[in-house]
């Protein structure tokens, strides 16, 4: 995995009148204040970016911070600030599945990739999970990283997804939201309703839409790895998975797969829906990946693979970054990210096999 940047390196600091110790203090914080950036902007190299502006600019500011609120609080509306500057007149990022209908593999037609400001990018598990002991906290930091649920909150303006994130995930006090976005408690509570009711789409609770987009109940336990799968169970469905995809194994595949599966593939803007949908890409237009190889990783709290095809050459190159979605002990999504020359360096994956 790439190295991050720490505030002491981006503004080569020494420890002259204690400025290391200052800088130590805010680098605390920096994995949590990842995942809040990133549930906010939906791009791991924009959360990291903006973490980094904060850091900055809360190094430069410490000799004015008064105490009057902790380090901690500070510093989230430090970054909350440069997130909500970032995000000013700018599109959503989306999953292709948010923006149109699932399509037929014969007949689809491959157009150009979007830019890759459409779409919500994964990040690695070590950038926003902090290793909390505790397992219902773990089970929300995953949870709330996962592809569905940052795409769910893009719907949101961005002041509603601070105060969600905030309240929901985080779990402020309303009188702490307010403080951080110099609001009124009224003026939270209004923006977290408005934020509930605009999640709740076709017929669905908000939090019926908050379960759905973090594949399962919040509370987990120790042996719980992902919603409804153990540990052991987990391991076992990704070890058959990596068996019956280097295989090539159709039959093995639709057997991990939930019969309303879906697969995409960003920076391309098509989405298939359902095993017979799946199997006939992966046999037609996508019959290359025969032989690939695949490499386990991890990405937004979810289990990955690096998938790599065969090469002309020899050995195999990179192809795809695969996460994997697995709800109740099958595969419910399968999300192939198609740029890996950005991806690969980022999440420290080989260049190259064989």
């Amino acid at each position: 995995m790439s190295e991050v940047r720490t505030v002491k390196d981006a503004l080569e600091i020494d420890d002259r009148v204690g400025e290391e110790h200052q800088a130590d203090e805010l680098e605390q914080f920096r994995t949590e204040l990842t995942a809040y950036a990133y549930r906010m902007l939906g791009s791991g190299f924009e959360s990291e970016d903006a973490v980094q502006e904060a850091m900055i600019r809360g190094w430069r500011g410490l000799d004015r911070f008064e105490g009057r609120s902790a380090l901690r609080s500070w510093m989230y509306r430090i970054t909350t600030n440069v997130c909500l500057d970032m995000l000013k007149s700018r599109e959503r990022r989306a999953l292709p599945m948010d923006l149109g209908p699932s399509q037929k593999t014969a007949e689809v037609v491959i157009g150009e990739p979007l830019g890759e400001a459409t779409w919500i990018q994964p990040i690695p598990d070590g950038r926003v999970l902090t290793g909390t002991a505790d397992p219902a906290e773990a089970a929300v930091q995953r949870e709330t990283v996962q592809l569905a649920f940052i795409a769910l909150l893009q719907n949101l303006p961005p002041r509603q997804r601070v105060v969600l994130i905030l309240r929901e995930v985080l779990q402020w006090r309303a009188a702490e939201v307010a403080e951080l976005l110099d609001t009124s408690v009224a003026s939270v509570n209004s923006a977290l309703q408005r934020a509930r009711a605009t999640l709740a789409t076709d017929g669905t609770t908000p939090d019926e839409a908050i379960a759905k987009a973090t594949a399962g109940a919040r509370a987990g336990s120790l042996s719980t790895s992902s919603a409804g799968t153990t540990d052991g169970e987990a391991a076992d469905l990704l070890q058959r998975y990596l068996q019956v995809f280097e295989n090539y194994d159709m039959e093995g595949l639709v057997a991990l797969l939930h019969e309303d599966a879906t697969m995409s593939m960003p920076p391309l803007n098509l989405w298939l829906s359902g095993t017979q949908e799946i199997t006939a890409w992966m046999t037609g237009p996508g019959y290359e990946c025969r032989g690939s190889r695949l490499v386990a990783t991890s990405a937004n709290g979810m289990p990955a693979f690096a998938q790599y095809r065969v090469a002309p050459d020899g050995g195999w190159k990179p192809w795809s970054l695969q996460v994997l979605q697995v709800v109740d002990g099958r595969i419910t999504d399968m999300t192939f990210f198609l740029d890996t020359p950005t991806l690969f360096p980022y999440f420290g994956l080989p260049d190259r096999l064989g």
